[in-house]
């Protein structure tokens, strides 16, 4: 489904005196099939969210070489919209707040982009106020965030469940998640890893940024990764996670 071929990128800086660009990934290559979770581990600074961003297609990264396709497409050719119209979904690490929009409001905007997108037709009111109800039920919120601005006054974990609403609504293709276990209690983290099992079900694929064995313990990847100074160092299954807890990044390449 998502193939990353010797991908190189950099993110723009800015400062004062010149502008300039870092390189962060370095020659990254990853397949991620149909219905597969991928988790990918790695010291700070090491690309993982570098990653999640460049196949969002953000503007402030540049992609100095590789390819990404996603089911044989071309990505890096798309803008972003096209990117979340293909399937692309991406759960931020630090997930802003939209206030004056509804959570409904947000929704219905993204869900009917995508399915005109797809030539269908708009999503019926009724059905998606039913759907989202459901959404937030499973992942533990009540109705009233129906009419909520999205993530507008939201404590860190409300914001995290906002983004699984969104994830299970929307139904991706392809969704990565940017350490949507940081900052989760016990409890969090099993509707976390719930919302995962059912999707991947569908043939949803994800790839998971994490720093956290016990997260994975819950989700029990397909493959495990290890990411440092922009490349990926070793794969395995969850041995390889195992490895880091006990002997640390440095440790586990080793």
């Amino acid at each position: 489904m998502l193939m990353i071929k010797n991908l190189h990128a950099s993110v723009k800086t800015v400062n004062a005196q010149e502008k300039r660009e870092s390189a962060i990934l370095k020659g990254l290559n990853l397949q991620l099939p149909p219905g597969q979770v991928h988790a990918i581990m790695g010291p700070n600074g090491s690309g993982k969210s570098t990653l999640s961003r460049v196949l969002i297609g953000d503007e402030n990264y540049t992609v100095t070489q590789g390819q990404i396709q996603l089911h044989n497409e071309d990505l890096l050719a798309l803008p972003i919209e096209a990117r979340a119209q293909r399937g692309l979904f991406l759960s931020f690490q630090y997930p802003v707040a939209l206030p004056g929009v509804s959570n409904i409001q947000f929704l219905k905007t993204a869900i009917n982009h995508i399915r005109a997108a797809q030539n269908l037709e708009p999503f019926d009111a009724m059905d998606l106020l039913e759907q989202t109800q459901q959404a937030l039920s499973q992942v533990g919120l009540d109705d009233s965030f129906i009419q909520r601005a999205v993530n507008d006054g939201f404590s860190g974990g409300e914001k995290k469940r906002n983004e699984l609403v969104q994830l299970l609504l929307l139904k991706p293709q392809v969704a990565i998640l940017d350490e949507i276990d940081s900052g989760l209690d016990i409890d969090a983290l099993k509707i976390v890893a719930r919302c995962i099992n059912e999707l991947r079900k569908t043939n949803t694929a994800f790839l998971l940024i994490t720093h956290y064995k016990s997260f994975l313990d819950a989700v029990q990847p397909d493959c495990v990764h290890l990411l440092r100074d922009g490349v990926i160092e070793a794969s395995g299954n969850m041995s390889l996670a195992e490895r880091i807890e006990r002997d640390g990044y440095a440790g586990a390449s080793a």
